[in-house]
């Protein structure tokens, strides 16, 4: 899959979600289709708190769409924790954070092995 961008729609739902759960984290998988991350899946038994948020991998979807992940950090930081690199390369290969104050300029892509990438905001 060549990923050509990420939808405003998709990227305002991300960011609308992470001031939702503010202070929280939220996590979920995200969905490729056409070469554009479009949908989001919240995941049932999603664990979070100020610090953290855990994923149940027994309810990750199996579908040949899932791109990766992504997730907030409500402390504004943008780059990727340890904790994230551990858990990038199990699923997928694109990787978005969003952070406080969740504006259009707050989120980030990385790869799976945490390197940034541009990618455009489609629609």
């Amino acid at each position: 899959m060549q990923l050509r961008g990420i939808t405003t729609d998709l990227l305002d739902l991300l960011l609308e979600v992470g001031r939702d759960r503010h202070p929280y984290e939220f996590a979920g998988v995200v969905m490729e289709e056409g070469g554009l991350l479009q949908e989001l899946f919240l995941l049932p038994g999603t664990v979070s708190s100020e610090e953290s948020a855990s994923l149940f991998y027994d309810m990750m979807p199996l579908d040949t769409h899932v791109a990766g992940s992504a997730h907030s950090h409500p402390n504004g930081v943008l780059s990727p924790s340890n904790a994230d690199l551990s858990f990038f390369p199990r699923i997928g290969r694109y990787h978005i954070i969003v952070g406080f104050p969740y504006t259009r300029e707050a989120w980030r892509c990385y790869r799976a092995n945490g390197e940034p990438m541009a990618l455009e905001v489609v629609g």
